[in-house]
């Protein structure tokens, strides 16, 4: 391999091993056996002497092992991730090993329908025995055997390619430290299953399929085309394709009045569904997408949460926000499966215009995300805060109220600053919830577990009395239903903590009283138009409503905004915020 200085991984060779002997045939989930299996694959960077640098890529279902750099000098186009793996890029292959293998059943060096069968000596059509995602994974493990890799440091992929990533965790939940699926699903809904059906028919219903034993002089180009055309809408989002395309017509001010594609949204289509044809085999895509088709993750088991327990590494779970085939929603399921089980793992929701096809297009922020996940997998660290002392003294007092070696979720983490001290200087297993995109990333980049989630919406995944403290640091004042979710953070928390500004602060009243408007202070610095406070209150307020709720307050801290000193006398005249140590039998 060839790595040149422009990020570039350079001119990469596709290379080919067995990995089953027809001696030794692989026995499938449909019952039936598959031998010969060769393995189709490119590695780039290079592997350390601990073995312990080792990421696998998966690849979706246009995909292959080509996911990065050039095979000739005549290339004009790169590999199908090339702006996240390289030299330097998210994927960094001065640091990590990368392998990425065509998968069983594809069409690009891997055994599948186009290859040789053995008994016939000519290619297997639909002779090919049914496959599942499943039967992919484990051929994956057995060229990885085959490579001499020991462990995976991280499994990624997305759409198909993350299907195969929650697989690997459940089939082989020793093998890797962390998994990343991206914008994927445990099992297809019945509107995926329906495009998926009528893409199929569109080739089966081609006059050149002949039953799968087509030549590639004389091959179902047509339904193979319609079949991409189909799948490629449920790529985009209805935004993109508006921004994009609209109405404009491609080569036209005005109509045809015929049947020919004149608007740019056909003839884009009409592109995609060509060029497919070039470099795609028809019979694979049948037996691909079946194989989705029947993925669901939690066959044989009672629940996703009773799957999920098997799985031992870390997770990055990624969703797009415009991504209609496989929907936020989706990932939340896998999330909210994962923290039943106490899993570490991390979820964001990025926002994008680009629909599913966003995990291959949002380079900058998917990067970000995943270049600081598996850094912080790569040499675990949470780091603490450069500042000292610690900026906010209600993160001070907080800390010296956690017994070491508890379990605390920290909701509104901001960007894990008291996560990150309290693990390094307590020892403490910590979770965090966060709803601002920027302030997950800086969380996953510290290497703390971090949820993205908007805490109107409840915990209703997460056990009563499962975290010995919740911490909700002053974020109180900013939640619309404030009976709701104090009332969830007593049933899951053993302890709560809850800080917030003082509005009865004297400062605010002599403001409000002189000048008759909203109080600006230290502590409170927004004006009432920008403020992200939609509650005023006072020690007194909350007192009352504890009281309304029967939740008992076990300690009050009341501070100026630079002492660490409780303020004594008259607390809610002269005290800027509040910590109150709460819990509710």
């Amino acid at each position: 391999m060839k790595t040149t200085e422009d990020n570039s991984v350079g001119i990469v060779q596709t290379q080919t091993i067995r990995v089953v002997e027809q001696e030794e045939p692989l026995q499938l989930d449909c019952g039936k056996t598959l031998a010969p299996i060769d393995v189709a694959y490119e590695t780039y960077g290079t592997l350390n002497e601990k073995g312990d640098n080792v990421i696998l890529i998966c690849h979706a279902l246009s995909g292959n092992a080509h996911v990065a750099g050039i095979n000739n000098p005549d290339d004009k186009k790169p590999g199908w991730w090339d702006n996240m793996v390289g030299p330097g890029k998210s994927i960094d292959t001065n640091k990590y090993y990368v392998i990425c293998s065509n998968f069983l059943g594809g069409c690009s060096g891997t055994t599948g329908p186009g290859s040789e069968n053995p008994t016939t000596s000519r290619p297997y059509g639909l002779d090919f025995p049914i496959i599942t995602i499943a039967d992919m994974v484990r051929v994956q493990k057995l060229f990885l055997d085959k490579l001499g890799i020991k462990g995976l440091l991280a499994v990624i992929g997305g759409s198909i390619g993350g299907m195969q990533v929650l697989q690997w965790t459940i089939l082989y939940p020793d093998f890797m430290k962390a998994a990343i699926p991206i914008a994927t699903t445990t099992h297809l809904g019945a509107q995926s299953i329906a495009f998926d059906a009528v893409g199929r028919n569109a080739i089966l219903a081609d006059p050149n399929f002949s039953g799968g034993r087509y030549t590639s002089e004389n091959s179902p180009s047509h339904g193979l085309a319609i079949a991409r055309m189909i799948g490629h809408i449920t790529y985009l989002s209805e935004k993109g394709m508006r921004e994009k395309f609209g109405r404009e017509l491609r080569n036209s001010s005005s109509y045809n009045y015929d049947l020919n594609s004149e608007f740019a949204v056909e003839t884009y289509l009409d592109y995609q569904g060509q060029s497919f044809v070039e470099r795609f085999d028809a019979n694979s895509y049948l037996y691909i997408t079946k194989a989705s088709d029947y993925f669901d993750l939690k066959n044989g088991n009672n629940s996703l949460s009773e799957a999920f327990a098997k799985a031992k590494c870390r997770f990055l779970v990624i969703s797009f926000t415009s991504d209609w085939l496989f929907t936020p929603e989706q990932s939340k399921t896998i999330v909210n499966a994962l923290v039943a089980n106490g899993k570490d793992a991390s979820f964001c929701d990025i926002y994008s215009p680009y629909g599913h096809d966003a995990f291959l297009l949002e380079a900058e922020t998917l990067g970000s995300f995943i270049s600081g996940f598996l850094e912080s997998a790569f040499q675990p660290v949470h780091q603490k805060l450069e500042s000292t002392p610690c900026p906010r003294v209600d993160y001070e007092v907080i800390e010296s109220l956690i017994e070491p070696g508890s379990s605390v979720l920290d909701i509104g983490c901001g960007e894990g600053a008291l996560l990150a001290n309290l693990i390094a200087d307590k020892n403490i297993k910590g979770e965090g919830i966060e709803l601002e995109e920027k302030l997950v990333l800086n969380c996953v980049r510290r290497g703390l577990p971090i949820i993205q989630h908007d805490i109107e919406e409840g915990l209703e995944n997460y056990a009563d009395k499962s975290y010995d403290y919740i911490i909700l640091s002053q974020t109180l004042q900013t939640v619309k239903n404030t009976e709701k979710v104090l009332s969830e953070l007593m049933r899951v928390g053993k302890k709560v903590i809850v800080s917030f500004p003082n509005f009865a602060y004297w400062r605010c009243r002599l403001q409000l009283l002189l000048e008759g408007k909203a109080p600006v202070t230290k502590q409170l610095p927004y004006k009432w138009y920008n403020s992200s406070n939609i509650h005023c209150l006072s020690l007194k307020d909350f007192e009352e409503f504890c009281e309304k709720l029967s939740i008992r307050i076990e300690g009050k801290i009341p501070l100026t905004k630079a002492s660490l000193s409780p303020v004594k006398f008259a607390p809610n005249f002269f005290a800027e915020q509040v910590i109150y140590i709460t819990s509710k039998e």
